[in-house]
C-alpha cells in the first residue's frame, strides 16, 4: 500500500474511533449510547481487519469511499447502523431473454456504496 493511501486509511480509522468515543444515541439513553458505541467500534475493527490485506488500489479506494459514506450517513441521520435497502428478488427489469445471472448482476450494481461490505460480514 502506498504511504498516502496508508495515511488516509489510518486517519479514517482514528476518525471512526473518535466518533465512537463522543457518540450520543438519539434517544439519549445511556444503554442505547453504549450499545451504539460498541457497535461502531466492533464494526470498524471487523471491516478494517478484514480488508487490511488488500493490495489492489481500486479495492482500497472502494473501501475508503464506503467508509467515508457510512461516516457521513451515520453522522447526518444520527444512526450508526447501515441504512437498509430493499430490492425484491427478481424485481429489477431485464431485457428479453436474460435470466437469473442478469438479475444478480443488476442487483449488485444497484447496491449503494455504503452497503458493499455487508455481504462479506
Amino acid at each position: 500500500m502506498m504511504t498516502s493511501t496508508r495515511r488516509v486509511v489510518l486517519s479514517l480509522y482514528r476518525r471512526v474511533f473518535r466518533i465512537a468515543r463522543t457518540w450520543q444515541a438519539q434517544s439519549r439513553l445511556t444503554s442505547d449510547t453504549e450499545t451504539e458505541r460498541k457497535y461502531i467500534i466492533q464494526e470498524a475493527r471487523t471491516l478494517f481487519r478484514q480488508n487490511q490485506q488488500l493490495a489492489d488500489q481500486e479495492s482500497v479506494k472502494r473501501c475508503i469511499d464506503e467508509c467515508e459514506a457510512r461516516i457521513e450517513i451515520g453522522l447526518h441521520y444520527k444512526n450508526p447502523y447501515p441504512r437498509a435497502t430493499h430490492l425484491p428478488p427478481l424485481g429489477l427489469a431485464t431485457q428479453k431473454g436474460r435470466k437469473l445471472r442478469a438479475q444478480q448482476r443488476l442487483r449488485k450494481q444497484a447496491k449503494p456504496i455504503y452497503l458493499q461490505s455487508q455481504d462479506e460480514t
